[in-house]
């Protein structure tokens, strides 16, 4: 979810904003005592200034958000591939421009009907249970032809835990509903502000829904604009204890594919510092609709136009071009 990439550039300013330790006296230790001033004696030839390193230019970027439907967080597991009892509940394929004036998240159905890569057809979700982030990820790369350079994912708890360390979340619900898992919350319309595990029910939700998990893309879509206004609007990374509180909170139920180290972290951040949170466009995937498989699973067809339409997009670095011709710009 983009709201994971909001919690890795947390980390990062967290890390790059820690004061670096001094050395000092220790305390109540006195100093040694005045020497007598020494005899004048020419001054040393000047130390050059060293040249300070230039900073890398940023580069475009695509980061895999998955959202886990395990109760238990199975970090190692997943993060070397291994097989696991859990599912990607939500897929987010995030696309930073190099220019970084702008994010892109582009939610994929859960149950896309996709090639798993070395293994057979299935649905999209099916990745992570059957071969960790690894799998997942190639599978996600497979199906757009886009390399991804990072891959994070949050469990239930953690997505819980970082709403609640946000202070809760206020969402704009258009569409009412109750929810029919654990809470049973009452999302009525217009702004609710949402603790952790409402937003948690808020997310989920698809049984409430005629169109089942189509409304709960858009509603994480939602909630997912929520979270970067409200980061936008209070200044949440640029304020140290608002970062630690976040990244203390919600960093153990965090996984990081192997590749995403603190150097490379601290990078992302740093290349964020000018970016406009709340310019964040989301869109759904277009598909060929419900369907059936073979073996009879309800699944999600794909369209092969639609989604080669959105890889050159990717491809060409013209992803705001594809959004304004097919008026996405609120979503879809």
């Amino acid at each position: 979810m983009a709201a994971l990439l909001i919690l890795a550039v947390a980390a990062a300013a967290y890390f790059l904003s820690r004061p670096r330790g001094e050395a000092s006296a220790p305390a109540g230790t006195a100093g040694p005592a005045p020497a007598a001033a020494p005899e004048p004696s020419p001054s040393p030839s000047p130390t050059p200034t060293p040249t300070p390193t230039p900073e890398p230019p940023a580069v475009a970027l695509n980061i895999l958000l998955v959202g886990s439907d395990s109760r238990v967080n199975a970090r190692q597991p997943a993060a070397v591939g291994a097989a696991s009892d859990q599912r990607g509940d939500a897929l987010v394929f995030i696309h930073l421009p190099a220019d970084r004036q702008g994010i892109y998240g582009i939610s994929i159905m859960r149950d896309l009907w996709v090639d798993i890569p070395g293994y057979y057809a299935a649905k999209i979700n099916a990745g992570l249970e059957l071969g960790g982030l690894p799998l997942m990820t190639r599978t996600v790369e497979a199906l757009l032809g886009q390399h991804i350079d990072h891959t994070v994912m949050l469990d239930f708890e953690g997505f819980a835990a970082m709403t609640d360390a946000l202070g809760g979340v206020d969402v704009d619900v258009r569409r009412p509903f109750t929810s029919t898992v654990d809470t049973r919350y009452y999302f009525r319309p217009g702004v609710n502000r949402l603790n952790g595990a409402q937003a948690l029910a808020f997310v989920r939700e698809r049984h409430a829904f005629v169109d089942g998990d189509y409304q709960r893309v858009r509603n994480q879509q939602t909630f997912l604009q929520a979270v970067m206004a409200k980061m936008a609007a209070e200044g949440g990374l640029a304020d140290r204890n608002t970062v630690r509180q976040l990244v203390r909170t919600v960093l153990p139920h965090v996984t990081l594919d192997t590749s995403f180290t603190l150097e490379s972290l601290e990078t992302l951040g740093f290349s964020l510092r000018n970016a406009v949170p709340g310019r964040g466009v989301f869109f759904t995937l277009p598909t060929a609709g419900p369907g059936t498989s073979r073996d009879g699973q309800s699944i999600i067809r794909q369209n092969p136009a639609a989604t080669a339409a959105v890889s050159a997009a990717l491809s060409g670095q013209r992803l705001a071009e594809y959004v304004a011709a097919n008026n996405l710009q609120n979503g879809n």
